[in-house]
């Protein structure tokens, strides 16, 4: 054991939310935009705020940028289009309609409830007569009073309030202990407060970036997945026989991705003022094309899971090797003049991260993870310094953690910043400090691979995506509404406006999430949902194009129909 030996550290958050707006009228039909505004993206950037000597990738996917700052131009205008906002600062809730009565109360339990609703009696209380009524039928929620209603909108939002947030705004702890009766100028107040939040978000992440501390990458545009729209025969790379949609391709698929490549970069450089030099695709889904197409145009890496690493290494050698002898270096793909580098995460040390870790006391799973990288260390071959890929979702696990996961951030900061034998590296700085090295030490930092298994973060393939009937027949309707956006484009029968309006509506319909959401391993309710937003924006692209929209798309996609083995495996909100 060499005490003198060091471990490289690159951690990879990634924060995405998908176009939650009616294409028709700009209103927000689901609200995790905000929400995970004032309690992810702020606590995130909170922590990293309070270690400046820890270095880390934050994965901001540009159709999530657009939302955040939708939201913070709405406060500043004062015209709310999200209907929880709106009626959070109504000062009259004894009008509203029971349509919005019954948005209240559908939505505002929507939240982890061991975490974010019985830690608080007076919310907890407010579960309890909201079950009481609605175990005597529908009719019996009628009763429930103004009053009710604005305390449970109150509470839901005091629930989803970041603990950085709290910390850093009296308001919100002197509301939770008001606990009641809550006025409408302490709604207002929060309402306030959310809006303030809110647009303090992409400056403290450029100024995060602009001290070097912190590195922003991004996915796509809308977080399609790359593979399926250069090749959707690609999902059979490493699952042969995984059935596939009625087309054997997206119609236009290289055109739509360079599109949507193109935007991430140029959203990129006019938010941040500097070129984007990395990306976590979407679901960290690659194949060889992807990646190739990646380095054609600059980018200097990228990154995904360990499981297509492994099928990569299998085929690449005829077997696989133990974990320690592939998986702690970083890799070069593709031809010469599009190689790109790529990292590929640890799936072990993430999903304690993202999944088990919640379920300890923090500093035990400090401690944990801490021991797991020494080991990593101590097995690494004499003369080399191995690499550790961290790569998970940055805002749907602390839901799961007490305090959302504030004391286990901050002592896992606070050990890595100041670790004798560990050092965190954003991507960038990682390359660019190999880059210096001589060639011998270089060379056993980044190993070559000729190509990539397509695959993604989730088990190595692509089969959340697509394989599945709900999945194939989405992907079904989106390739005909493809088509007949070709058509009608080539026609030259759309006026510039609306070419443009068809190409923006096109492309979040190409978005990664309404296929991740058919399957039987998400909650029904999210399901019907998304299944519903995905159809409607489909509507919508057909009428902007002036064509008639199919009656497939007024009944819903989603029959249940998803891969068992996935149950229990992923997590998002919803």
């Amino acid at each position: 054991m060499n005490p003198d030996r060091k471990l490289d550290v690159v951690l990879l958050w990634h924060m995405h939310q998908p176009d939650l707006r009616d294409p028709a009228t700009g209103e927000f039909l689901l609200p995790w935009v905000y929400l995970h505004a004032i309690k992810d993206y702020a606590d995130m950037a909170g922590h990293l705020e309070r270690h400046p000597k820890m270095h880390a990738a934050v994965n901001l996917v540009p159709v999530l940028l657009d939302q955040i700052e939708d939201y913070a131009a709405q406060f500043a205008r004062g015209e709310v289009r999200d209907p929880l906002l709106r009626l959070l600062a109504r000062e009259d809730l004894q009008s509203l309609t029971l349509e919005e009565r019954e948005l209240v109360l559908d939505r505002c339990f929507r939240a982890n409830h061991h975490k974010m609703i019985e830690p608080y009696a007076p919310y907890k209380r407010l579960h309890a007569l909201f079950a009481f009524s609605n175990d005597r039928g529908a009719e019996a929620s009628r009763y429930l009073s103004s009053e009710y209603l604005g305390d449970l909108l109150t509470w839901y939002h005091l629930s989803w309030t970041g603990e950085t947030v709290r910390r850093s705004f009296d308001l919100v702890p002197r509301l939770m202990a008001k606990g009641q009766h809550f006025s409408h100028q302490d709604r207002r107040a929060l309402f306030d407060l959310i809006g303030e939040v809110i647009r303090e978000i992409l400056p403290r992440y450029r100024k995060l970036a602009q001290s070097g501390q912190v590195e922003l990458c991004a996915s796509p545009y809308a977080h399609p997945i790359g593979p399926l729209l250069l090749n959707l025969r690609a999902a059979r790379e490493p699952q042969p026989e995984l059935p596939l949609p009625n087309v054997d391709h997206y119609p236009g698929g290289r055109g739509r991705l360079a599109w949507h490549l193109e935007r991430a970069m140029r959203s990129h450089q006019e938010r941040f003022g500097a070129p984007l030099r990395g990306m976590w695709p979407a679901e960290g889904a690659v194949s060889t094309d992807f990646l190739q197409a990646l380095g054609a145009i600059g980018l200097q890496w990228a990154a995904s899971g360990e499981g297509v690493l492994a099928n990569s290494v299998r085929r690449a050698q005829g077997k696989l090797p133990s974990r320690d002898e592939f998986l702690y270096k970083a890799y070069e793909i593709g031809k010469p003049g599009q190689q790109i580098a790529c990292f590929f995460r640890d799936d072990r040390l993430s999903d304690l991260i993202g999944f088990e870790y919640s379920k300890w006391h923090g500093r035990d799973a400090v401690a944990h993870f801490l021991a797991e990288l020494e080991a990593i260390r101590e097995q690494a071959g004499e003369g080399t310094t191995p690499l550790a890929s961290v790569m998970l979702d940055g805002e749907n696990a602390w839901e799961f953690y007490p305090y959302n996961g504030y004391y286990f951030l901050d002592e896992l900061y606070e050990s890595l910043e100041n670790h004798p034998r560990f050092r965190t590296w954003t991507p960038s700085a990682w390359l660019d400090h190999v880059a210096s090295l001589p060639e011998p030490q270089r060379a056993q930092k980044i190993a070559t691979l000729p190509e990539v298994v397509a695959g993604s973060w989730v088990y190595g393939n692509l089969a959340t995506w697509i394989g599945s009937p709900d999945k194939n027949l989405a992907w079904n309707l989106l390739c005909t509404a493809k088509q007949g956006y070709d058509l009608v484009v080539a026609s030259g029968r759309l006026s510039q406006q609306e070419a443009e309006s068809a190409k923006a509506q096109l492309a979040a319909c190409e978005g990664s999430d309404w296929f991740w959401w058919f399957g039987d391993y998400n909650p029904s309710d999210s399901v019907v949902s998304f299944d519903r937003l995905y159809r409607r924006k489909l509507s919508q692209l057909y009428e902007t194009l002036h064509l008639p929209v199919p009656e497939q798309l007024m009944r819903p996609i989603s029959q249940g129909g998803g891969h068992p083995e996935m149950a229990g495996a992923m997590r998002r909100a919803s």
